[in-house]
């Protein structure tokens, strides 16, 4: 095995590095949270920071979004080769949003800052955004990146410590609430520069070489463990299957994504070549992203606890990403909905290897951000909003030896939060009339499936309301007889009645008027192992709990219980349970 590095860094300041530039980007997010204007950024968490060699690699991340492991490095190289190390000074900050080279789509504006020790460029502190408007059409299904908004090149915002005040201003102009536009800037500007000092002043106390040392030994490091724990998974080529339920332009019509794993020895490879081309809706990621699935799912079968996470890690992964397909896509394709697809070929990737190592994955999960999104005219303020509560959370999948967790946010948003209803409620025009779990949601399996979410909210002032969610017909499926969750939907109450029957769960520019209503309902996750084989007591304990009702318990789980006293029927428990193991044998159910 050949390592990148043949230093020789020393032990203790290899470990103070290793803490240091964990620290370093953990400071970086929360000056961004503290400084920032917009609830997605402070509240939902929709960023991440990091540090990276004067080459580019991945030194240390501060993960917020996962599938920007990849587009943040591939924009720092690509900033590399645009500027040239001849023309980068200290005090420059570099910006862009573009779609193709992040992976994601434009209201990701990122911003990257060289760092120079005593003249000589060591690494580089970069931050990635959402920002919550970018221009481009409001609501509807965008058909090319030209209707989403501004996209900014390769620029400088600085130049040797000088705002670049033209475009500022010219970015001023093209987006809908400036203010807010402009504060977020700033606080990208305050997490770059907390990035340079912080990384200056280890380089100060511990020299330049031995730090630059301790990192190239820790990525040998997290080399070492990723390649150990590969060697694990049984040679062979695996291939997993599922679909998207539709572009948003062709409903109905699915969209196919299948992947191929082939591990040799030390080494995996992820193909995505059968991944569905890309698609005319707005549901497509640049190839940054197609990099960053097989990344996030190697990742997680690999050296999940690893830190810091850093570039090291992938040096025994192979990707196969060619260029067309919905994560790989060029130029004019719409990207606004990237984060959508990409999950679920992770999930899909679990779903290839698990036989191979069913102890280390989970059945499929809800896979969606769940973040419907309404505007309006305040009528208090009198001014333009943008109205979302963050990711909702749904069901994860139960694994071999345990249920899935319930309500919680979806593998490609990592550490996003579901923020507070109350949040939404001071600055918008609207009530949460319920935020629950939602009983029977969860795949029913030995280990059920985590719940999913519903909540209603109630408008109190006239507003539009669009949601683009997946994964309705695609439901979370269960692992080894574990039976599958409930997908993700939507309902809608106007005049009083609610409104179920929809093709998909996506909602194109729905006008609500004060007193109607929408609901979003998240998936759970799919369940692990024949439900009959789950201890009786365990699924009376649910009944109480209101996880599962009591029809559902008998149904599926084979266990009848009293629903005063919650006590099982011993002896129909029996019976119930005999019959479903014989269906289960005879490949009924």
């Amino acid at each position: 095995m050949a390592t990148a590095s043949n230093r020789k860094a020393d032990p203790v300041v290899t470990e103070i590095v290793r803490n240091g530039v964990i620290a370093v980007t953990e400071e970086m997010k929360t000056n961004l949270m503290r400084t920032a204007y917009n609830t997605i950024i402070y509240e939902a968490l929709d960023f991440t920071t990091g540090l990276f060699t004067a080459k580019g690699e991945t030194i240390s991340i501060g993960i917020g979004l996962p599938m920007f492991i990849r587009g943040m490095a591939e924009t720092v190289k690509s900033k590399i080769r645009h500027f040239g190390y001849d023309k980068m000074e200290p005090g420059d900050i570099y910006i862009t949003n573009d779609s193709y080279t992040t992976g994601s789509h434009l209201n990701h504006v990122t911003l990257t800052m060289p760092i120079f020790h005593e003249g000589v460029l060591a690494a580089f502190s970069c931050c990635m955004a959402h920002w919550i408007d970018i221009g481009g059409v409001l609501g509807g299904v965008t058909t090319d990146i030209y209707s989403e908004g501004l996209q900014i090149p390769f620029l400088k915002l600085h130049k040797a410590g000088v705002v670049n005040q033209d475009l500022v201003d010219f970015i001023r102009m093209n987006v809908r609430i400036p203010t807010r536009a402009l504060g977020d800037l700033r606080a990208q500007v305050t997490a770059v520069k907390t990035g340079e000092r912080r990384f200056l002043q280890l380089l100060e106390r511990y020299g330049r070489e031995p730090v630059l040392d301790a990192i190239a030994a820790i990525m040998d490091h997290s080399e070492t463990s990723a390649r150990a724990r590969t060697l694990t998974i049984p040679d062979g080529v695996y291939i997993g299957e599922s679909f998207m339920d539709d572009d948003g332009i062709s409903i109905g019509k699915r969209i196919p994504i299948r992947v191929k794993i082939t591990v040799e020895g030390e080494e995996m490879t992820v193909d995505l070549t059968d991944v569905s081309n890309q698609v005319q809706g707005f549901y497509n990621s640049g190839i940054t992203t197609g990099h960053a699935c097989a990344q996030v799912a190697y990742k997680c079968l690999t050296s999940p606890t690893d830190y810091p996470i850093n570039d090291g890690s992938f040096r025994s992964l192979k990707t196969i990403v060619p260029p067309g397909k919905v994560v790989s896509a060029v130029r004019p394709a719409p990207m606004r909905w990237w984060m959508t697809f990409p999950m679920t070929i992770v999930d899909t990737v679990f779903k290839a290897v698990s036989k191979a190592i069913p102890d280390r994955v989970i059945a499929g999960h809800h896979a969606d951000l769940l973040a419907a999104g309404f505007h309006g005219f305040n009528p208090q303020t009198k001014e333009f909003y943008f109205g979302n509560f963050g990711p909702l959370g749904g069901g994860w999948g139960a694994k071999r030896g345990e249920d899935g967790v319930s309500a919680t946010v979806c593998i490609n948003d990592g550490d996003t939060h579901n923020s507070a209803c109350e949040m939404a409620e001071v600055k918008t025009p609207c009530v949460v009339e319920t935020l629950r779990l939602l009983p029977d949601s969860g795949g029913a399996g030995r280990h059920r499936g985590g719940l999913g979410v519903e909540r209603i909210v109630r408008a109190r002032a006239p507003f539009v309301f669009s949601s683009q969610i997946e994964r309705a017909h695609c439901k979370p499926w269960g692992l080894e007889g574990g039976r599958e969750a409930a997908g993700n939907s939507i309902a809608l109450r106007v005049d009083g009645k609610w409104k179920e029957d929809f093709p998909n769960a996506k909602m194109v520019m729905a006008n609500l008027k004060p007193g109607d209503a929408y609901s979003v309902r998240s998936g759970g996750g799919g369940g692990y192992g024949p439900a009959w084989e789950r201890p009786a007591d365990t699924v009376a304990e649910d009944v109480r709990q209101g996880y599962v009702s009591a029809e559902e318990a008998e149904k599926l789980y084979g266990v009848v219980v009293d629903t005063k006293s919650f006590t099982v029927d011993a002896a129909a428990t029996a019976k119930r349970r005999a019959a479903l193991a014989k269906e289960g044998a005879q490949g009924v159910g």
